[in-house]
């Protein structure tokens, strides 16, 4: 199992007492019907940590549309987005029908490099960097990081930093429905987020201090205004960095598949980002030609 998921579980089988008078508050705020009380028997739900990211691990093979809300530079955008997904090599295809734009990425073709078609000016297909500027402005992750292996693995190392803390700030709401599928609510809350100052070292970025420091790469952005600085940073300056992940997070996770199929992320004034997964197909094999520019009903 992995170390992360053992310290949570180790950490919240000796705190059952502490979740369950949490949840009971929890519920009401939330608006659920008041879950089981919390016991040592019933906690064993709590390793559905690690349920979650087995299985994010175990497939290949990825369909869903998904319900974006980001807050950006200029405000809230928002996306409805078609993904489909194949894990090794990683093949993605994404549209967006609501801003008109498809994207197609190929691992180890092209460059590594993605075709991006806008259905707007300037209408033509660009080949760009899935890490470069022009596919990161205004967008939280990139295309790399689609899927449910990101989020699940970024949950879980979120939540070790938490060590024994972790009773006073997740929270196990219990059973309730979202997306039309039964999902296990959990929902963390951190008063203690703040920012510290953190000095730059030689050759780090904002990408690579966030990996570092276990803190959302866009939300490092937001707020020290580097929402374009996708290169070195100058060595000795100093940037203000999140204490924890977020502030608050809920996330609904899918009693069937064990996935994370709603997250919501917040900071300090309010909502940071949020995303809703439904109609997914699982491990159902896409053909090889879906991931080509030339498949019928593409536009590239």
């Amino acid at each position: 199992m992995n170390k992360i998921v053992l310290i949570i579980i180790t950490i919240a089988l000796c705190s059952t007492k502490v979740f369950s008078q949490r949840s009971k508050k929890n519920a009401k705020l939330h608006g659920t019907e008041s879950p089981k009380e919390v016991s040592h028997e019933h906690f064993k739900d709590f390793k559905l940590i690690s349920d979650m990211l087995d299985s994010a691990k175990k497939f290949s093979f990825l369909r869903y549309s998904m319900k974006s809300v980001e807050r950006t530079e200029s405000g809230y955008a928002t996306a409805q987005t078609n993904v489909k997904l194949q894990v090794h090599p990683r093949r993605s295809y994404l549209v967006n029908t609501q801003n008109k734009l498809e994207v197609l990425y190929n691992e180890g073709e092209m460059s590594n490099k993605a075709l991006v078609k806008p259905h707007v000016f300037p209408y033509f297909t660009m080949s760009l960097d899935p890490r470069g500027n022009l596919m990161r402005k205004n967008q939280h992750f990139t295309i790399l990081d689609i899927g449910f292996d990101f989020t699940a693995r970024t949950i879980a190392v979120a939540l070790s930093k938490e060590k024994e803390h972790i009773a006073k700030h997740l929270t196990y709401v219990g059973k309730v429905e979202k997306n039309k599928m039964n999902c296990h609510l959990l929902v963390y809350e951190n008063l203690e987020f703040g920012y510290r100052d953190y000095i730059v070292q030689q050759k780090e970025t904002v990408t690579s201090i966030a990996g570092k420091l276990t803190v959302n790469d866009y939300m490092l952005r937001c707020k020290n205004k580097l929402y374009d600085d996708y290169g070195y940073l100058k060595e000795g300056s100093v940037i203000k960095t999140p204490t924890f992940y977020c502030k608050k997070a809920v996330f609904y996770i899918d009693e069937k598949t064990m996935l994370p199929i709603s997250v919501s992320i917040y900071d300090e004034t309010g909502l940071f980002e949020s995303y809703d997964f439904s109609n997914l197909e699982i491990n159902k094999p896409i053909p090889a030609n879906e991931f080509s520019r030339n498949f019928k009903g593409y536009g590239f």
